[in-house]
C-alpha cells in the first residue's frame, strides 16, 4: 500500500509574495482548505512545508507556504508534486479505494486464474474504468461496478473479477 499520495503538482508561481498555483490531483479539492501540512517532492527528497493560507482561483488552488514570502523562494519549485500521508488522506466511504492501491494489483477471475494487472483507472462520469493488462499482453476495460468486480484485497494486492460477454 501507498503511504503518502499526491494531491496536487506545482504549475507556477502566483504574484510576488510566494504564493504558488497549484493543480490540484485529487478528487475533492476543498481538502486543501484542512490541510495544515503537505511534502513537496523536490526529485531528490521530501520537503515538508507548512501551509499558511490557501484560496481558490479558476481550477487552481492557490497556496502559500510559511517561510517563504519571496518568488525567488518558490519558483524552483515548478512542476513538483506535493503529497500527503495516508492518515491525512480523504476518508473513504464502503466500497471507495485509493486509486494508488490499485494500480499494479493482481487481477483473478472467480475460479481463481489469474487474469492480469491493474494498470490504470480511468474516471469517466458514471463510474470509473479499470484498464486491465491481460497475461496474453491484452488491455481489457472493466467498469467499477459490483457485477464485474466481485472482491478488492488492498492488503494483498489482488482483486477478483467477473468479465462480462462482450467486454473482450
Amino acid at each position: 500500500m501507498e503511504e503518502m499520495f499526491q494531491v496536487g503538482v506545482i504549475s507556477a508561481t502566483h504574484g510576488l509574495k510566494g504564493e504558488v498555483k497549484v493543480f490540484p490531483t485529487t478528487d475533492d479539492v476543498q481538502r486543501f482548505k484542512k490541510l495544515k501540512e503537505v511534502m513537496l517532492d523536490t526529485g531528490k527528497e521530501l520537503k515538508k512545508l507548512e501551509v499558511e493560507h490557501v484560496k481558490f482561483f479558476k481550477q487552481f488552488v492557490i497556496m502559500k507556504f510559511r517561510g517563504y514570502d519571496d518568488i525567488s523562494d518558490v519558483e524552483k519549485w515548478r512542476k513538483r508534486p506535493l503529497k500527503v500521508y495516508r492518515d491525512q488522506a480523504v476518508p473513504l466511504k464502503k466500497d471507495e479505494y485509493y486509486i494508488a492501491d490499485l494500480i499494479d494489483m493482481e487481477v483473478y477471475l472467480e475460479d481463481e486464474t489469474l487474469f492480469g494487472t491493474l494498470k490504470d483507472v480511468l474516471q469517466t462520469g458514471a463510474n470509473d474504468v479499470y484498464v486491465i493488462e491481460t497475461l496474453q499482453g491484452q488491455e481489457v476495460l472493466l467498469p467499477a461496478i459490483k457485477e464485474c468486480i466481485r472482491g478488492v484485497d488492498v492488503e494483498h494486492g489482488r482483486m477478483t473479477v467477473y468479465v462480462m460477454p462482450g467486454l473482450m
